[in-house]
């Protein structure tokens, strides 16, 4: 058999398709883009304001609020650790929403493995429970949640404040990890199986790692939404020596009227921001991607 090679096509040969650009077309980029303009200075300018505003000293503060620090104060961030406390909120902090993460990553996406790959007696009743559990409005829970907090010994007490944390976000975790383990083919399953893989080995070892998009994406809103929680400690937390940080910059910015130094309490706010912004810079690969990419790997 001859074979016969095809020469490449030469550049008047290529057919080049030339999209029309029509004025709607360039008035709706138009719009669009000064939407996101708009969009993007409300959002990153107090963001940007409280940074500067964070070395400033307080009479700076108010006398010239929009205006570039004098002299960079970097008192106000050990002030603000040490005087203001927020080193003490902060290790508070990390403990509870670490561990409380930590739990509710492990026990939600176990459950919702168990509720999408498993067909048992009561699976889609269980389910409509967790999903009844995101629409249930955490302040109605808060005096069930106090006086069982109190009788099993709990209240004011960090592992209380766990607990109730895990117990927020699971509902949430369930739900957004359920679809997930749902669309994984059940050939892997199967093959792991003939392999000898146990259901233990199975899900850590193969179906956790194909989820992988999913579970950073649903670790990291948790994250958020535990870290800036401030209803549950105020109402479950009132040792203050268990204080977080939400609870901490509240007290301090209420702190002798008048008397409070604002420049510290910039830096505090600061301090709160920081975690979170260097956990998504850390975290933000893993929300690339899909489950069908996690399976080809």
């Amino acid at each position: 058999m001859s074979s016969q090679l095809t020469a490449p096509l030469s550049a008047d040969e290529v057919a080049v398709h030339h999209v029309k650009v029509t004025k709607g077309d360039r008035a709706v980029s138009t719009v669009s883009h000064i939407l996101l303009i708009i969009w993007s200075v409300i959002v990153v300018g107090p963001l940007l304001w409280t940074l500067v505003t964070s070395f400033k000293t307080t009479s700076e503060i108010f006398s010239s609020p929009f205006a570039l620090p004098k002299k960079i104060q970097w008192k106000n961030f050990s002030n603000a650790w040490t005087t203001a406390g927020i080193g003490d909120y902060f290790i508070n902090t990390v403990i509870v929403v670490f561990s409380a993460l930590i739990l509710v990553m492990v026990f939600g996406a176990m459950s919702a493995y168990v509720l999408a790959r498993f067909r048992f007696y009561g699976n889609k009743v269980i389910y409509v429970l967790f999903l009844a559990g995101n629409t249930f409005p955490i302040f109605l829970a808060v005096v069930p949640l106090f006086f069982t907090l109190k009788n099993m010994g709990l209240l004011n007490t960090r592992p209380g404040l766990i607990i109730t944390y895990v117990a927020f976000a699971l509902p949430f975790t369930v739900f957004f990890l359920y679809a997930f383990f749902k669309t994984l083919p059940n050939e892997i399953y199967e093959a792991a199986e003939i392999d000898g893989a146990g259901e233990w080995q199975t899900f850590f070892l193969v179906m956790l790692p194909m989820a992988k998009p999913g579970f950073a994406s649903v670790a990291i809103f948790n994250f958020l939404g535990l870290w800036n929680q401030y209803l549950i400690p105020v109402a479950l937390n009132t040792n203050t020596s268990n204080y977080v940080l939400s609870q901490g910059l509240a007290a301090f910015a209420a702190r002798t009227n008048y008397e409070v130094d604002f420049g510290a309490l910039f830096a505090s706010v600061v301090l709160t921001i920081l975690p979170v912004l260097i956990v998504y810079i850390i975290f933000q690969r893993q929300l690339q991607g899909s489950v069908s990419q996690g399976t080809m790997k």
